[in-house]
């Protein structure tokens, strides 16, 4: 019976097939073209655009409005402009606390923005991975798709015995002025944020964090154990978070924007593959589409996605606004005191911190079966490498053997897991029994307070190490799949006719 409850609540977290193919490069002229597809393009002249062949990276735009709108509110959320806005909010905080630092209220305040800014943040941060897994599923599939294509279009070519193979030293000492034979370079401020995401990613820099709270826990007993030296480290990692979350989603959308361009560039290169090879085979069939099967899942696994999909459709915040408005309705009654001040701070604390434990969980498995995918479409390009005898070149090494590296992924494999995630509730319901005997008052608050805000601190730091993980793996295979591309764009490109044949355009 308890299993069947658990499906049932569950089934709605299962992740579902992906399909995509990638755009057909389309040859008009001539007998080799269909009657279908000559209808398309003289419908598309008669309509007053001439038809075109999509050879970039296109992402899919989303159906529903309530979608891109959403997506359009993510994208802001990691623009240069927000961020600066709230480290300028962080500056004027820290200097106001100079004349109003001692005040109960400047500490709950501080509390209260953080616990609202980081609940916003948490939906945010969920939808941009939810957003950046499908996208990379689907580029996995369209790039699997034109190698099918291109695969069959070359067996049929080389079969025909009408076109000598160029040498491999033929192939290397080949330049095009078509295409660069690097991928596109990041500004100075790429390359700066990407420097302090490795800085606050790296091991020794969790390991400085929990030195600095175990400092504050030692002088505890030193502040008898006051509110005011609860205050302290609240409003510290407080700030600390505030921080963290702008950056995190400022640079997981500069990735995003940096892999756009990179698709672009290897989309350029492959689909001038396709069109070359549609040329000389006449091959006028579609590229097919590619399905990737949905992922297995547990059925706490799928809970946690059901639970991911809810905050990464904001629903927690409609429901923040909610909360809110009742918040401000209680004010008078309890006659803005301190007390006053941190109920919305706890809420938005409590609920951050289970979004923080699932943030990293999604992270990591979304990661693992993106990995899964792209793992596929690289098989494919090494079968392609076989069938025509040419080698892939060498893939830039990740350096996996490093201390920083294997401590990070292990630390990163154990806040991930589905266990962690369960302690982390267990966790928030009993900080809720805590403050429920002490009748809430304002230590009873802090206690809600104070070690979701640690432990949020520290999970935001894991999402960065886990991004820079992530990004170097995909950074490499980026640049090993454009660089393949180049060297069968060198193959295809100077593929000649044999003494006394000719090729099927030819013949036509």
């Amino acid at each position: 019976m308890f299993k069947q409850i658990m499906n049932f609540f569950a089934s709605p977290g299962a992740k579902g097939a992906i399909e995509d193919a990638a755009p057909t490069q389309y040859i008009f002229t001539g007998p080799v073209a269909s009657e279908e597809k000559k209808s398309i393009f003289i419908d598309e002249v008669e309509q007053g655009t001439p038809a075109k062949n999509i050879t970039g990276y296109i992402d899919r735009v989303k159906k529903g409005r309530l979608d891109r709108w959403l997506d359009r509110v993510v994208k802001a959320s990691g623009s240069q402009t927000v961020f600066f806005i709230m480290i300028a909010g962080l500056l004027v905080w820290a200097f106001l606390g100079i004349p109003y630092g001692q005040t109960d209220n400047w500490a709950a305040v501080i509390s209260d923005v953080q616990a609202i800014i980081s609940y916003f943040f948490d939906s945010l941060l969920m939808r941009q991975q939810l957003n950046g897994y499908e996208r990379q599923v689907r580029i996995s599939a369209s790039l699997r798709s034109r190698v099918h294509s291109q695969k069959r279009m070359l067996r049929q070519i080389l079969a025909s015995k009408r076109y000598k193979k160029p040498s491999f030293e033929e192939i290397q000492n080949f330049h095009s002025d078509k295409f660069d034979l690097n991928l596109p370079q990041e500004n100075w401020i790429n390359r700066a944020s990407n420097r302090t995401a490795v800085v606050l990613g790296h091991f020794g820099t969790i390991c400085l964090y929990w030195i600095c709270i175990f400092i504050w826990l030692g002088f505890g007993q030193y502040c008898d154990w006051s509110d005011r030296w609860q205050l302290y480290i609240n409003s510290g990692t407080s700030a600390l978070m505030i921080l963290i979350f702008t950056f995190l989603a400022n640079i997981r959308e500069r990735h995003d924007e940096y892999v756009e361009r990179c698709m672009n560039c290897i989309f350029e290169v492959d689909s001038d593959v396709e069109l070359k090879l549609r040329i000389l085979s006449g091959d006028t069939e579609p590229n097919p589409t590619i399905v990737i099967p949905a992922p297995p899942l547990g059925s706490f696994q799928r809970i946690i996605f059901y639970y991911a999909d809810v905050v990464g459709t904001l629903v927690g915040i409609a429901l923040l606004f909610i909360v809110l408005i009742i918040w401000a309705g209680i004010g008078p009654v309890m006659q803005w005191n301190n007390n006053w001040w941190l109920f919305i701070g706890t809420y938005a604390g409590l609920i951050g911190l289970i979004d923080g434990f699932v943030l990293r969980n999604v992270q990591q498995r979304l990661h693992q079966y993106e990995r899964l995918a792209l793992e596929e479409a690289k098989l494919e390009d090494i079968g392609l490498s076989d069938d025509i005898g040419v080698p892939a070149p060498e893939k830039t090494k990740v350096n996996y053997s490093s201390i920083n590296y294997r401590l990070s992924n292990k630390m990163g494999i154990i806040c991930a897991h589905e266990v962690t995630v369960m302690l982390g509730i267990l966790l928030v319901i009993g900080l809720v029994i805590g403050a429920s005997a002490m009748r809430w008052t304002l230590t009873g608050q802090l206690i809600c307070n104070i070690p979701p805000s640690i432990i949020e601190s520290f999970f935001m730091m894991i999402l960065i190490t886990g991004h820079n993980l992530s990004e170097a793996d995909w950074r490499a295979d980026l640049l090993h799949m454009y660089l393949w591309r180049l060297r069968l764009y060198a193959f295809v490109d100077q593929l000649t006719d044999e003494p006394g044949e000719c090729s099927d355009i030819q013949r036509h």
